[in-house]
């Protein structure tokens, strides 16, 4: 087995956590290594970047673990018509997450998780413009705001999502029927209501902007291997270690940033960190972006229309099915229903997705170092806010990588709190 001498940092990942997280630290001066089965570059790979809606959402500070939410979720779940799904095959791995799921669905909680996620996505937009000053963003992301609309059926949930994100002293604007069909003329008038959020960024195309912070890093010395690593652990105080099926690499510290796949590493550290992954899919209507002057977000059905270079994109639902399971065409199938609900001039649609985003149960994302080793610091679990939070994230990990000080209160992203 070839051997390679230590290293400062080794990041597992090249998604947009791991990438950020790089590009910061070998902005200070650190020697960085990232390390993924798959090159961020090669136009056959499709991760989460590839696929997501594209929203920098700072204002998503709300999740599912809401006492409005739970009672509907068995409905949701056994409706084959609805935002929520299951594989009835992976229920039974499911069982952790939806013991932290239950203890934490309550209203202390939802606005404990509320507090945290705002904490740091309200610098979500300009961690990513410090970025964009050195990357060319040309036709890649837009400023024009994001609309989300919404029947009078969910009226209090509605209501209390409004409440919370004031009372945080998040910017939005009510919006009647009307005013959003001034402002989407060409959506079915199937809604009773909408917000916008004015002047929020939307990238038109998520994978392009990735693989242009990439080559930043890159430019500035950073390196990537192309190797699945297999398993690591601590094994001095300032030495770690990492292994892929043919080479050892050794580090002074690490970054786990393997979004869903992070698990399998931090079960090996004797963490019992009950990630797990909500699957989202996406289909595309070639030609038709001009439909929308921005990305819709439709609350009832869970699912969003967002104009891409591609074309328009629609992407959402959430399918419990953990990693191994095939794709539902079920899934599809109501996202393209739902898609020409709202938008009938649609026609044929193609590139069916599937991509997995790491879901914790409390809804925040692991940021920090391990419980049981300092050297191996964790950014993952980002659940629908990946895209959003990752130039942030990766301000934040490389900090705690250099061992600064900081005036955010970083222990609630902690993995101690599942153990």
């Amino acid at each position: 087995m070839e051997r390679y001498k230590c290293n400062s940092v080794g990041i597992i990942g090249s998604g947009i956590q791991g990438v950020c997280a790089g590009l910061q630290l070998v902005k200070k001066g650190i020697p960085v290594t990232i390390f993924d089965r798959n090159d961020p570059l090669s136009e056959q790979f499709r991760p989460a970047s590839y696929g997501n809606a594209g929203h920098f959402s700072p204002y998503a500070v709300l999740k599912f673990n809401r006492p409005d939410i739970i009672k509907d979720v068995p409905k949701m779940l056994f409706s084959s018509n609805g935002p929520l799904s299951l594989k009835w095959n992976y229920i039974f791995k499911l069982f952790p997450w939806i013991k932290h799921y239950i203890k934490n669905c309550n209203k202390t909680s939802m606005l404990h998780t509320a507090k945290y996620m705002h904490q740091i996505s309200r610098s979500a937009d300009e961690s990513y413009e410090e970025i964009f000053k050195e990357i060319d963003t040309t036709n890649l992301v837009d400023k024009k705001g994001i609309i989300y609309v919404w029947s009078n059926k969910n009226l209090k949930s509605r209501n209390l999502e409004i409440k919370v994100r004031n009372d945080l002293g998040i910017k939005q604007k009510l919006l009647t029927q009307k005013e959003v069909l001034d402002l989407e003329p060409n959506l079915n008038p199937i809604f009773d209501a909408g917000i916008l959020y004015e002047n929020s960024m939307f990238a038109r195309d998520p994978h392009a902007i990735l693989k242009k912070i990439f080559k930043l890093f890159l430019s500035k010395g950073g390196k990537f291997v192309q190797e699945n690593i297999q398993s690591l652990k601590q094994v001095e105080k300032d030495k770690t270690v990492l292994n892929s099926a043919k080479s050892e690499y050794y580090f002074e510290k690490i970054v786990v940033a393997a979004g869903a796949h992070s698990k399998k590493l931090t079960d090996q550290l004797g963490e019992n960190i009950p990630l797990d992954t909500e699957r989202g899919y996406h289909v595309h209507f070639k030609g038709m972006n001009n439909l929308l002057n921005r990305p819709v977000i439709c609350l009832d059905r869970g699912f969003s229309l967002s104009p891409m270079n591609q074309g328009l994109r629609a992407v959402g639902t959430v399918e419990f099915g953990g990693l191994l399971n095939p794709p539902s065409k079920e899934r599809i199938k109501y996202i393209i229903n739902c898609a020409k609900e709202f938008l009938p001039q649609l026609d044929a649609h193609y590139d069916e997705w599937m991509g997995f985003r790491p879901s914790l149960p409390d809804f925040l994302p692991v940021i920090g170092p391990s419980s049981k080793n300092k050297n191996i610091v964790y950014a993952f679990g980002h659940d629908h806010l990946g895209w959003t939070l990752g130039a942030v994230t990766g301000k934040i990990v490389s900090g705690i990588v250099a061992e600064e000080k900081t005036n955010l209160d970083l222990s609630p992203y902690s993995s101690k709190r599942f153990n």
